[in-house]
């Protein structure tokens, strides 16, 4: 894919992510994250499979992206979906590939067989991890560790959207041995409404700001608790 078409479909899936609500901008009272840190903007990449044909669109374009990316050669022989979020991406992925699916909880269960990873990965198996979104990428590295832990192998995870922002948090999944693919970036999604006129002057700019440098911008926004 050459990188006009790369950008093209990063704004198609930006514009679908709008268009649907998924995304919320709200500089002046920040939402907090899963991590408590603030943001200017919230994501919540669930709402996709509440709409029919975006939910097509877009999973369809994720598996293209696989297909392209990671499937020549025979990379890959599973697909595992992230709790919960995941899970559903996960399954129409697998599903249009044609490959096995299972899940991965965050902790194990706790009773019965105490099992972390549902559905059946194998030692040896070369496993994709499907998730709806990246911001700092901390829990693809644990998801990656429980699938390890029985023998196989997670060197790559893919999801709709990508914060891009956090150089440093990339850099930590690479040093993991786990490469991301995203369909967008939180920078396409700002531009899209830029250009759309979604965000009031301040509006834009604040998230512009965050954008360029998120961690000076949580540190002038810090919310108490």
């Amino acid at each position: 894919m050459t990188e006009s078409s790369q950008c093209t479909t990063a704004h198609y899936v930006a514009e679908l992510l709008l268009k649907i609500e998924a995304v919320h901008f709200r500089p002046h009272r920040p939402f907090r994250l899963a991590s408590g840190e603030p943001s200017p903007v919230y994501v919540d990449c669930r709402r996709i499979i509440s709409f029919p044909k975006e939910r097509t669109e877009v999973v369809q374009l994720m598996t293209e992206m696989i297909a392209r990316d990671l499937l020549t050669g025979g990379k890959l022989n599973c697909i595992a979906g992230g709790e919960t979020a995941g899970i559903p991406f996960a399954a129409m992925v697998a599903d249009r590939l044609g490959l096995p699916m299972s899940y991965v909880r965050k902790k194990p269960k706790g009773y019965g067989r105490n099992a972390q990873i549902e559905g059946v990965v194998r030692s040896g198996d070369n496993v994709l991890l499907v998730e709806d979104m990246a911001t700092d990428g901390g829990s693809k590295l644990r998801f990656a560790e429980a699938i390890r832990k029985v023998g196989a192998s997670c060197q790559y995870t893919a999801v709709i959207l990508g914060y891009g922002i956090f150089p440093t948090k990339e850099r930590q999944l690479i040093e993991n041995g786990l490469q991301l693919h995203r369909l967008c970036r939180l920078a396409d999604v700002y531009e899209v409404a830029k250009s759309t006129r979604l965000l009031s002057g301040s509006e834009s700019n604040a998230v512009g700001d965050f954008i360029a440098a998120p961690e000076d911008w949580r540190k002038a926004n810090r919310l108490n608790d």
